[in-house]
């Protein structure tokens, strides 16, 4: 085969073991069945030929054909699953956890605990044998128990809430000596001008009622002249953990905190995330900040970025805050108001500028003391959220503005860690497009471009409607995702030309690179050849382990949400038709945002034909018809936890 045939990337693979691989955007996807595919796992890096062409028996469309010809790298070495004795041929087996695994694992070794939940490493998969094979590297529990699943989601993404000894070590050592060091840096930094005092300016932190670490803080103070000056004040991570320690090596590795809906895994240990580095009340704090002078109007007259040293007078909730503003009664009236007033004026010019507001509700789960749910609740956001996000983006913005200024005087390329956010594919925009026309909108996307302000007038447009939740998620999936990387496209859904990520170093590593930028650009502090060199490595790394937490954490809400489900069998709930296939319907509460499916051949005495072009399902018969967004009444049928999926019946169309 010539060279030009075989290519590299990532590969796709179905649960039924049929592989997809993509090698031009502009191509359709060549076709690996499962013969072809060499021992592949899921989004391993592969190298494919192409063998052949056949007519694609559901499209009669011709495809190309491949082969996996070698396993450049595999993306898991280590696998979750519970473990079962396959009888038929006398063999101890792993069912993978992971849904996109095609294939069981059978497991060597002695006294392997059968129906435990348990880690396995993958150790090898010979050519004429039907299962890979894996040895036990850890028992994590009984299959079913709160613990054990909580603990077996963040394993399967490689997440571990114990540090290793060396970083123990450094946080005890850290423990004794932390605040000493706070003291002592303040007073030296103040002293020899390095750090600004911001210690009698008025300072808060406004965060989530049950947060653990409170990574920023805002200043205000209002100057002679009628302009206010904002502090946006980031906690100094990069102060204790310096590159070469232990500390340090496992928050590249960790590269994020994971947030599951019982627990956080956090980067970095909880000396530093919840003492030393939190910006507690009534205790001073170092900080790296960015500091604007603003005018009536919310414009930049002037700004700053260096460390600091900080107060924080009180630490607000998003409720307690919205207190104030609502009854205009309470601590920092002033202040809040002065805040708001700005903050509003940030968002307009910013949605102005073409910025998306996706407002969606989060889904939040109460969990009881033994970790069983027992409310699932939809957080909207409210003043106080958008107040705090909105400076937090100024923020982010203007450091990335000022260090990509600073790297190009400097003459470096490729030597800031942006997080970017290209424009849409146009292929999913046309599809966007026309799945909108079916329900009954449309959007200005000619050759499937299309401008911020157009999706934002198509979101003011569904607004309240019962297709609201629908239609956002549905141009949420259609945009690219955010990226960290050293080549700065800037970022479509906030408008931005320059954007990073500045103000959470407490939970995301690429965020204290930044900060030892800053503090690089400002002070002249060193950031060596070597780091500049790692910054592309550690960007994509980045992108990878926060794709892993998000994964993590959406399993976590739905393993909750279907077992919040679990006795409710034979009750009936409105709901949403929220996707269309060959199988049946796919369905969401409209309460909950529980999801499950009603399979086709319940749907009655009819047969029923796929519209794939108009996103339903049509009677042959009757012509009765199921369209994506209908409004649904559906009863709860079954429950299946270990798969964490619902089945509903259709009661009627609301």
């Amino acid at each position: 085969m010539a060279a030009k045939d075989t290519y590299e990337g990532p590969i796709t693979i179905t649960r039924t073991g049929k592989g997809f691989f993509t090698y031009d955007p502009d191509e359709e996807d060549v076709f690996i069945p499962g013969e072809n595919l060499g021992g592949a796992f899921p989004t391993d890096i592969v190298k494919v030929e192409i063998v052949g062409k056949e007519a694609d028996p559901r499209t009669r469309m011709v495809r190309q054909i491949g082969k996996v010809v070698e396993i450049v790298t595999r993306t898991r070495e280590t696998f979750v699953g519970t473990l079962y004795e396959n009888a038929e041929e006398n063999l101890t087996m792993l069912a993978p956890d992971w849904k996109k695994m095609y294939v069981p694992f059978v497991v060597k070794g002695e006294s392997l605990p059968i129906g435990m939940k348990v880690l396995i490493r993958f150790q090898g998969w010979a050519g004429n044998q039907p299962y890979p094979w894996g040895t036990l590297e850890e028992i994590i529990g009984p299959a079913g128990e709160h613990e054990t699943e909580m603990r077996a989601l963040a394993l399967s993404q490689g997440f571990r809430s114990d540090f290793p000894p060396g970083v123990v070590a450094e946080a005890k050592k850290l423990e004794t000596t932390g605040k000493d060091q706070i003291a002592k840096d303040a007073e030296d930094g103040i002293a020899s001008g390095r750090r600004k005092d911001f210690r009698g300016t008025t300072t808060f932190t406004i965060d989530p009622y049950d947060a653990k670490d409170f990574d920023d803080a805002l200043s205000v103070k209002k100057l002679e002249n009628g302009n206010v000056e904002v502090g946006v004040h980031i906690a100094d991570v990069s102060f204790f953990v310096r590159p070469g320690t232990n500390i340090d090596n496992e928050a590249r590795k960790r590269a994020t905190s994971v947030y599951l809906v019982d627990r956080t895994i956090p980067m970095l240990p909880h000396v530093l995330s919840t003492n030393l580095c939190s910006l507690n009340p009534n205790e001073d704090r170092l900080a790296v900040s960015a500091v604007f002078e603003l005018d009536r109007e919310a414009g930049i007259v002037s700004s700053w970025f260096g460390e600091t040293v900080i107060h924080s007078d009180r630490r607000f909730t998003y409720e307690d805050a919205q207190e104030v503003i609502d009854t205009q009664s309470g601590d920092f009236l002033d202040e809040l108001n002065t805040l708001k007033t700005l903050a509003d004026k940030i968002r307009a010019r910013r949605t102005k500028a073409g910025a998306i507001a996706f407002d969606t509700p989060e889904v939040k789960v109460k969990l009881d003391e033994n970790g069983k749910p027992i409310e699932i609740l939809l957080k909207e956001r409210r003043d106080t959220n958008l107040l705090i996000e909105d400076f937090m983006l100024l923020a982010n913005e203007h450091v990335a503005q000022m260090l990509s200024e600073q790297t190009k005087k400097a003459g470096i390329q490729n030597s800031v860690i942006y997080r970017i956010h290209d424009l849409p594919d146009a292929d999913r925009i046309e599809n966007l497009s026309q799945f909108l026309k079916v329900m009954g909108y449309d959007l200005d996307a000619p050759g499937g471009h299309v401008k911020g302000a157009d999706i934002n007038a198509l979101l003011d447009q569904v607004k309240g409607k019962p297709e609201e939740y629908l239609i956002k998620t549905a141009t949420l999936r259609s945009m690219a995702k955010a990226v960290y990387t050293t080549r700065n496209v800037g970022h479509f859904g906030l408008a931005f030309k320059f954007y990073t990520h500045f103000t959470s170093p407490i939970r995301r590593y690429p965020d204290l690179l930044i900060h030892r930028l800053v503090k690089h650009y400002s002070e002249g502090d060193t950031f060596t050849k070597e780091e500049v060199a790692e910054l592309d490595t550690l960007a994509v790394h980045s992108s990878e382990r926060e794709a892993a937490a998000v994964e993590a954490e959406r399993d976590s809400i739905k393993m909750k949400l279907v077992e919040f489900m679990s006795d409710k069998v034979g009750e009936e709930f409105d709901a949403v038709i929220s996707g269309v296939s060959e199988r049946g319907l796919f369905v969401e509460l409209n309460l909950t945002r529980a999801e499950g499916m009603i399979r086709i051949r319940d749907l009655g005495d009819d047969y029923y034909l796929y519209d794939e072009k108009r996103y339903r399902i049509i009677g042959e018969r009757t012509k009765t018809q199921y369209a994506l967004g209908d409004p649904v009444r559906v009863r709860l049928s079954a429950v299946r936890q270990a798969e964490r999926e619902l089945d509903f019946e259709l009661v009627k169309v609301a």
